[in-house]
């Protein structure tokens, strides 16, 4: 009983007194001022002394420096937030995200695992997982995660889009294309219309695959991926300084830069 009554008093405590910093932090993030946001959080996973929500802010302290291109100290962060909490699910969808970009697919596959047996209906690990057995030519395995996501969420688009994607990766070019106009069809969102103009781009169609990208910029102009999208379709137009441009827009709303390296070499003009 004392035991409970001391965590109701911490928890008050720590609500009253960060609840206004917090605020603040999640502001920042919306706004995609990472600067801030870092800043923010990590003022409050140092103050707080409730385990589960110094977690919570080390992950997001994590985030917010991924976003900024820190990656390293974002490992340290994300480890920190496992430290607080070994039981968040979204701490271990991080870690198996992060290190599967920086080609560590043993050590992600092992994050995601562990995560996956705290919360067996976690997409975003499944969505993650199945990147990480498609880079390693698992695609049989890459299909299962995402058949196994639409077991418990058969309309997310993630999935559906993860096995298009697999069609056009395998060079199914008219299948995914098939499949992506169904998916349109039920619902025209951004992130299906940036899908499908990635497909018209591979088809060498550049007219409707900057129809499409642009339809998607439209519906959502904070879709980052979409800018990414349009900067390969330009740079494959010969088109580069339109590109770069595109490269920097997607990511002033979100992505990450180092993930961008590759295209970012075809830039001869640096901003």
């Amino acid at each position: 009983m004392k035991k409970q009554l001391l965590f109701l008093t911490l928890t008050l405590l720590s609500f009253n007194v960060y609840s206004q910093d917090k605020k603040t932090a999640e502001e920042c993030f919306k706004k995609a001022d990472y600067k801030c946001a870092e800043e923010q959080y990590a003022k409050l996973a140092d103050k707080e002394q409730i385990q589960k929500f110094q977690s919570e802010y080390y992950n997001n302290l994590g985030t917010a420096q991924r976003r900024l291109g820190k990656i390293p100290q974002a490992f340290k962060s994300y480890e920190s937030a496992l430290k607080s909490n070994p039981l968040s699910a979204s701490v271990y969808a991080n870690l198996g995200s992060i290190h599967n970009q920086k080609g560590s697919k043993t050590k992600a596959l092992e994050y995601l695992n562990k995560g996956l047996q705290i919360d067996n209906q976690n997409a975003e690990m499944y969505l993650t997982r199945a990147k990480v057995y498609e880079n390693l030519g698992k695609k049989d395995l890459a299909a299962q995660d995402f058949n196994q996501i639409l077991t418990f969420a058969p309309d997310n688009i993630l999935a559906r889009t993860g096995l298009a994607n697999l069609k056009k990766r395998n060079n199914d070019l008219e299948g995914a294309l098939k499949d992506y106009n169904q998916l349109l069809s039920e619902k025209p969102e951004s992130l299906l219309y940036n899908g499908r103009a990635d497909v018209f781009l591979k088809l060498k169609k550049h007219k409707e695959a900057l129809l499409d990208v642009n339809k998607a910029i439209s519906i959502d102009p904070k879709f980052s991926q979409s800018y990414v999208t349009k900067a390969s379709i330009l740079f494959d137009s010969g088109k580069e300084k339109e590109a770069c441009t595109n490269l920097d827009k997607a990511v002033a709303t979100g992505f990450e830069k180092a993930a961008l390296a590759e295209l970012y070499a075809k830039c001869t003009v640096k901003n």
